[in-house]
């Protein structure tokens, strides 16, 4: 039997962002928003992240760039804690948000480069903080 986009999703959500934010993800969950993470699991990690056309490093790169323009610091510290596990080194996200200062400004890469500072500077753990998703 096939893998479904959800397993699929599941199975890259756990290697990107590790086992322990998404047990405390799926320990959250409430018949409220279980559609939500249902629909994130398998749209977001199912599809999009399990394209074979970008890497994972190119992704996780691409991601934080766009998080940063758009100022959503805690999904962005989510997925700059992530990039441990996806290969991307710490000079490549320096060089993505120097793209966000030209391209989306100065103040949305100070606070991106303030968050990658404290984010890379603490120790690698299997455990990140909590956003949405």
């Amino acid at each position: 039997m096939d893998e479904s986009r959800f397993d699929i999703g599941m199975r890259v959500r756990r290697e990107v962002l590790g086992d322990a934010h998404v047990q405390r993800a799926q320990a959250r969950q409430t018949s409220f928003d279980a559609d939500f993470q249902h629909f994130i699991t398998e749209v977001a990690w199912g599809t999009l992240w399990a394209r074979p056309n970008l890497d994972r490093r190119t992704r996780s790169m691409i991601t934080i760039a766009i998080l940063a323009a758009l100022g959503r610091t805690e999904e962005l510290d989510l997925h700059l804690r992530a990039s441990r596990n996806t290969g991307l080194a710490p000079h490549e996200i320096a060089e993505a948000l120097l793209h966000v200062a030209v391209y989306a400004g100065v103040p949305a890469a100070n606070t991106a480069f303030a968050l990658a500072k404290a984010a890379l500077a603490q120790p690698p753990a299997d455990a990140v903080p909590e956003p949405t998703d």
